[in-house]
């Protein structure tokens, strides 16, 4: 449709064609990084702090409990910083943000045997980001 007066559209097919596609899948993998990374880090804390949270006598492909509270605290604040550099839209905010949900997504797959239902979950979110970071995450800024 045309415009009345050449001023205001008259469909709003045509007053939301600046938007880019996409920017909504990085708004969303910016928001899961940061809750990945909130729970990344809550989760280490606990796993360094030898809580009980965690299943006792469980067998780990690589080290111990502390071990992977720290890994997992590690990634949480990178997570939380690649999140907010996602937000911004800067160029290392989505390559880091790419290689922190890829490790988390690794992370996850060797960490499954102390709570499999979650660390199911999470690395579902964590191909969710990675998804959108590639797929969209390139594109320029909004002006």
């Amino acid at each position: 449709m045309a415009t009345v007066s050449g001023s205001v559209p008259t469909s709003s097919r045509d007053r939301y064609a600046d938007d880019e596609t996409g920017y909504g899948w990085v708004l969303f993998a910016g928001t899961i990084i940061a809750i990945l990374g909130v729970l990344n880090t809550i989760y280490g804390i606990a796993g360094i702090s030898n809580s009980k949270f965690y299943a006792r006598g469980v067998e780990y492909v690589i080290g111990d409990i502390k071990t992977w509270g720290w890994v997992l605290l590690i990634v949480g604040v990178v997570q939380l910083f690649a999140a907010f550099s996602i937000w911004t839209q800067a160029t290392f905010g989505r390559v880091i943000g790419i290689a922190t949900a890829a490790l988390n997504a690794l992370v996850q797959l060797i960490v499954v045997s102390g709570a499999p239902f979650y660390s199911l979950a999470i690395f579902s979110l964590d191909i969710l980001v990675i998804y959108g970071l590639i797929a969209h995450g390139g594109r320029p800024a909004r002006r």
